[in-house]
Parts: structure tokens; sequence; C-alpha cells
């Protein structure tokens, strides 16, 4: 049995690139993902752990249908995520699942929530980015701050050196190796939808810092799961990416 990554069939709806992707990557146990799971879909793991993710990264040059929409083309996200399959024309269709993504923009919440039923919200938010280099000691970070009525959050990640290609069957690539995005729909059903990218580069994070009030921005059981040490922190370098319509399972 294959594991599947999307082909090129028709027209994305949105394409980007998505850069500087800071990942911290927590184990939790699969019980406290069950009542967020899509309906048709069951949780993937990588050598018997179940993850959940905290991702910030930087949202440039968007287009929708191939249009720039003015003030909206380039914005930074933070989002909480975790893993799942769903086996398909005897493959697996191998996705994500998002608890919560922050985003600047009003008009990008509105079309993600109304078009996927995802959980978009809005929050002032900044970003800081130093890639290494030798006038820096060839060290550099990633910084994503997101905000609301008093409150800020903070996700920080340092590296240095060069980016590496992902290793075959690593930590890494299992986290930046999933090309389908599940979401719960109103009525219990599930949407599908995929998302197309190259494979990235890596840096793995020397010292991380998350300052949030996960139990605020998350909920229960993440802020119990966030509030653990990650197993992995690393940047990804990014990519081009186009994003589909979903379609209901």
């Amino acid at each position: 049995m294959t594991l599947a990554a999307p082909p090129t069939l028709r027209r994305p709806f949105l394409t980007a690139e998505w850069r500087h992707l800071a990942m911290l990557n927590f184990t939790t146990d699969p019980n406290a993902l069950s009542p967020f799971l899509p309906a048709g879909t069951e949780l993937d793991d990588w050598n018997d752990k179940t993850f959940v993710s905290l991702v910030g990264f930087l949202f440039l040059n968007t287009r929708l249908l191939g249009v720039p929409i003015p003030f909206h083309r380039n914005f930074e996200e933070v989002n909480l995520r975790f893993y799942v399959r769903r086996k398909a024309e005897n493959e697996w269709r191998r996705g994500v699942v998002f608890i919560r993504e922050f985003v600047p923009r009003r008009a990008v919440a509105l079309v993600a929530n109304g078009l996927y039923n995802e959980n978009y919200a809005v929050r002032r938010m900044t970003s800081e980015i130093q890639l290494p280099c030798e006038s820096n000691s060839n060290r550099g970070f990633v910084n994503y701050s997101w905000s609301r009525r008093g409150e800020c959050h903070s996700l920080h990640l340092d590296f240095a050196g060069d980016p590496e290609p992902v290793a075959a069957d690593s930590e890494e690539e299992f986290i930046t190796e999933h090309y389908w995005g599940y979401t719960c729909q109103r009525d219990g059903g599930t949407a599908e939808y995929r998302v197309e990218h190259p494979k990235w580069r890596v840096w793995r994070a020397t010292a991380y810092r998350l300052d949030c009030d996960a139990l605020r921005c998350y909920g229960s059981p993440f802020s119990d799961i966030l509030r653990s040490p990650p197993t992995s922190a690393f940047i990804a370098d990014g990519s081009p990416v186009s994003v589909y319509r979903g379609r209901r399972l």
C-alpha cells in the first residue's frame, strides 16, 4: 500500500508561497484527539507516536483563482494542527486537521471559514525573520507574534547554518509530507481538499521559546499538550503551494 501525494488536476483555488515555517511538535495521547477527528479519517502516527504541531509561517504572493487581492497578498498565520489519514483508491491520503488558525486579515478568515468550515480567527500579528549569514555568525531566528485585547503570544525558534533536505522516514518527513486537509462540517460530514508543494528543506532549531496562554488560545486538552516539552522543533524553508477546492466525502 502506498502513501498518496495529490496529482495535478484542475485549477487551484488558491496559490501562494509558504515561507519560514516554524514548527513545534508535541506527542499526545490519541484519545485526546478523538473528539476532533473528522468522520471517515483516522489518526496518522509515526513510530507509534501521535503528534500535534504549532506552526507559524508567512503567506506571500497570495492569489485567489489567479487574481491578487489588494492588501491580502502577504500576511502571517499561526495554526495548531494534528495528523490524519484516509484510505482512497487503495492509497493512503495523509492530511492535517486544524484546531485553530490565526491570521491578521478578516477577509482571509471569512473565505476559509465559509468555504472550508475551518476555524480561523483574526488577531493582530507580527513577524521577524533573520536568516543565517556571515554577518550574524551564521545564526538566525524566526518569531511570530499574535495578540488581541492586550493578550500577547509568541512563537520563537533559533537556528543556524544551511537548511538540509528532509531525511526519508524521519519525524521531519512525517510532519511536512501531508498533502490533504480535512474539516468537520456542521452536519457531521467531512470535507477534503488537497495541497500541493515540493519537498521542503529544514533547519533544526537550536533553541525555542513559546509564550502562549494555550488554554485561552486553544482550549482543553491542547493547553496541557502545549505545556509539555516538544519532541522536535525545526524551521522549513517553504515553497510555492497550491490549494484546491474542497469536496464532501
